[in-house]
């Protein structure tokens, strides 16, 4: 049976998109509207990990549920989703995760991993409510929807819309990881996910040794970066690592500054993070070749590593292998 949608009385969902820059290129709005911003809007609730209800996901979860995701409205399925569609690829890469694969039907453009997901033209940034409701599904998962409009839309084609908004912290994604589990059908996989997930990056941070380092993290060649007011630099800072795009304040530009290669260079980090490989070719010989980076420690002393883009912008159950590069550049240092 179809899940129907009873929405809860909520405070109404609030955008999670990234700060607007007239200059930025495009593909960086695009990746900034799926990283997670901390500081550029303040989130009402908290979400909860599931652990109430009889039902262990994987065993027959107890249905109808009510989900309460952080920052958006709560909802209420009355039966096991059979028909997913995914526009978030972060969540996509969790649903598969949780054992929930088998019920997608279509993700969005951006969901590149797992292979198998079933990837079409739907845009998770600009979603078209007829292009999505052409797969037919009970459940829609997005990013975010403002004004509620798509919820409506998607409702009356039967369609029940679950928002979940890129994380502000860690404790956030776990939380979401247990969420949605727990919206289809699979609690106890849900919850497993989230806590291995915390206990493998917890070990990871635990285990590097205690270094004073600093670190450049690049989102792409013009040098947009973050600063530790974000959600990747909570990762960082479980090192220890000072970002030297925090300077006077880390909330600056949403934690998503320009610096000039100039500031860089002066900065002289110890080391530096590359997440614009796939997109940009970058590796430690571009890096090496402008202008003057050849005198920066991180380069003399190879310490630039290369992060997958993919992995390094979203909040999926990969954050670990992300962690562990940064745990293993700590180590190397």
């Amino acid at each position: 049976m179809p899940a129907r949608h009873t929405p809860a009385p909520r405070t109404p969902a609030l955008h999670d998109g990234a700060p607007q820059r007239a200059r930025a290129p495009r593909r960086l709005v695009r990746l900034l509207a799926l990283l997670p911003l901390l500081g550029v809007l303040a989130l009402a609730g908290c979400a909860q990990r599931a652990d109430e209800g009889d039902g262990g996901g994987d065993t027959g979860t107890a249905f109808p549920v009510t989900v309460e995701p952080a920052g958006a409205p709560a909802v209420t399925l009355d039966a096991q989703p059979e028909r997913i569609v995914s526009l978030v690829p972060s969540v996509t890469e969790t649903l598969y995760e949780v054992g929930a694969g088998d019920q997608v039907v279509a993700v969005d453009e951006m969901s590149t991993h797992p292979s198998e997901a079933p990837r079409t033209e739907l845009s998770g940034i600009d979603p078209n409510p007829q292009q999505i409701a052409s797969h037919d599904p009970d459940l829609v998962v997005v990013g975010s929807d403002a004004e509620g409009k798509l919820t409506s839309a998607l409702q009356k084609a039967g369609a029940a819309t679950l928002v979940l908004p890129a994380p502000q912290t860690l404790d956030d994604a776990y939380a979401q990881f247990a969420l949605v589990g727990k919206a289809t059908g699979h609690t106890d996989a849900g919850r497993e996910l989230a806590d291995e997930t915390e206990q493998a990056i917890t070990d990871l941070a635990e285990s590097a040794p205690d270094k004073d380092l600093s670190y450049y993290h690049e989102v792409d060649p013009t040098y947009y970066t973050i600063t530790s007011a974000t959600f990747l630099g909570e990762v960082y800072d479980l090192f220890g690592l000072r970002n030297i795009a925090d300077q006077d304040d880390p909330n600056a530009m949403g934690g998503y500054p320009q610096l000039s290669a100039e500031k860089i260079v002066e900065a002289n980090p110890d080391l530096v993070f590359l997440a614009d490989t796939k997109c940009c070719g970058q590796n430690a010989d571009t890096v090496a070749e402008r202008p003057g980076w050849n005198t920066m420690t991180a380069v003399e002393q190879d310490r630039v590593f290369a992060l997958d883009d993919d992995i390094a912008s979203r909040w999926s159950p990969r954050l670990v292998e992300f962690v562990r590069v940064v745990s293993d550049a700590v180590a190397e240092a």
